[in-house]
């Protein structure tokens, strides 16, 4: 793609291939959400992203989303905010009062805070499991082998708003056999929503059955140079 190509350029490259992708793996396109990921950049380029008719966005940071989103919310009532990040306990309040999905349940801590949260607040959105899949010691998700266990606890403890699992496959690793046991994790335990896939490698997370895809720098480009 041409470095000036313009955002709503990028944004609708990304969901032709998106839409090719699924196709080509005899899905329907509709099945596939797009969530543009606008971590570190301004709420200008959410607002082009919006005008574009996107809907669903993607922050790592729950201080960043609570001074960007609110605004923009109150002018697009459709819009929807996942929280795609790890995700400390002390933000469980905030995270519950503010995202209508949060991507990064790991561990029973979060649970236990997200639980007081979605009660003290009067809502609970709607939660994925982020799954280690690489085992990797520097990231967040709960690791390979306790995810069966810690998945049916939290189906019990949080019922249907628990919809899904989300994972980040190692950077330097072919994502598909991270992607197939994610699916296979999701097919046992019931659970409909597949997040995986993001600027790199989301066509072959859609071929593998993503629901949800995470793409951010093929749509805002580079982070500024001020993140």
């Amino acid at each position: 793609m041409a470095p000036s190509s313009s955002l709503t350029d990028r944004l609708a490259d990304v969901r032709a291939r998106i839409h090719a992708a699924a196709q080509a793996a005899g899905r329907d396109p509709a099945s596939v959400t797009l969530v543009a990921v606008s971590k570190f950049h301004p709420a200008s380029s959410v607002q082009e992203a919006i005008a574009a008719g996107q809907t669903v966005f993607g922050e790592n940071r729950v201080q960043e989303a609570a001074a960007k989103f609110p605004p923009l919310r109150a002018d697009n009532p459709a819009l929807r905010l996942h929280l795609i990040g790890g995700l400390q306990t002390n933000k469980a309040k905030e995270a519950v009062r503010i995202a209508d999905m949060i991507e990064s349940l790991d561990r029973p801590a979060l649970a236990d805070a997200l639980a007081r949260a979605a009660e003290s607040e009067g809502r609970m959105p709607n939660l994925l499991i982020e799954v280690n899949t690489g085992d990797e010691p520097q990231k967040f998700g709960v690791p390979k082998e306790e995810a069966d266990l810690f998945i049916r606890t939290c189906r019990q403890r949080f019922g249907a708003s628990l919809q899904g699992l989300m994972c980040i496959p190692p950077a330097e690793q072919d994502p598909v056999p991270h992607f197939r046991l994610l699916r296979s994790m999701a097919q046992t335990h019931g659970l409909p929503v597949l997040s995986m896939g993001m600027s790199a490698d989301y066509p072959a997370a859609i071929a593998e059955g993503a629901t949800l895809v995470r793409v951010g720098t093929a749509i805002f480009g580079p982070r500024p140079p001020t993140a």
